[in-house]
């Protein structure tokens, strides 16, 4: 039995890193699905495990190969989904969770070249979105106006999406991502395990 495409967008800032951690440490058999970018990591991001960091030159090769499922520029940088590790992982009955931005969400929706539940983590508001933004200390001014004016217009995006949630309090919000992933586990005849339902129900 095929796993199930989670695909969760929100805007930069609403938490959504830290709030995917949370679920994928408590909740079995969902995986990461890993994206390509030719953004510089940040303090703390290691290459293979936050995102695979390429050069613009690869990763412009990579879409002539069609490597990937979509891609997008977001902020003056590169982010592309790999579909072969995408599929690699749906096959084994592994539910993955696509971390991408509202422009990858629509290109996957468009295509139907794979089915997918797709979610979207908002803000409290956009001063609190604002203010976490600011308390990063990675960000210059211009970056923050830039990435709040996409804010609003992300967040436009988020009547396009099965699940909206708003990320005020952070164990809340995981406890709601999680049933979330089992409803949709549940949808699809599997328990909250990710484990295929074999009973005299499903024959």
């Amino acid at each position: 039995m095929k796993g199930r495409l989670f695909v969760v967008s929100a805007p930069s800032g609403a938490g959504k890193t830290t709030l995917l951690k949370l679920v994928m440490r408590d909740v079995p058999k969902l995986s990461f699905s890993i994206s390509h970018t030719t953004r510089s990591p940040r303090p703390g991001e290691v290459d293979g495990v936050d995102y695979h960091f390429v050069t613009k030159s690869r990763f412009e090769k990579m879409i002539g190969q069609g490597a990937f499922l979509e891609y997008a520029r977001v902020h003056d940088n590169l982010y592309g989904t790999s579909s072969d590790a995408v599929e690699q992982q749906l096959s084994r009955g592994i539910d993955v969770i696509l971390d991408i931005d509202v422009q990858g969400a629509q290109i996957i929706r468009k295509s139907g070249q794979i089915d997918g539940a797709f979610v979207f983590i908002a803000p409290p508001g956009l001063g609190e979105l604002e203010k976490r933004l600011r308390g990063r200390g990675t960000e210059s001014e211009e970056a923050v106006k830039t990435r709040m004016a996409n804010a609003k217009q992300e967040l436009q995006a988020a009547k396009e999406y099965e699940y909206l949630l708003i990320n005020d309090d952070l164990e809340q919000a995981a406890r709601v991502l999680s049933s979330i992933v089992t409803a949709e586990r549940a949808r699809g005849h599997r328990s909250a395990s990710g484990e295929p339902i074999t009973s005299n129900y499903c024959k």
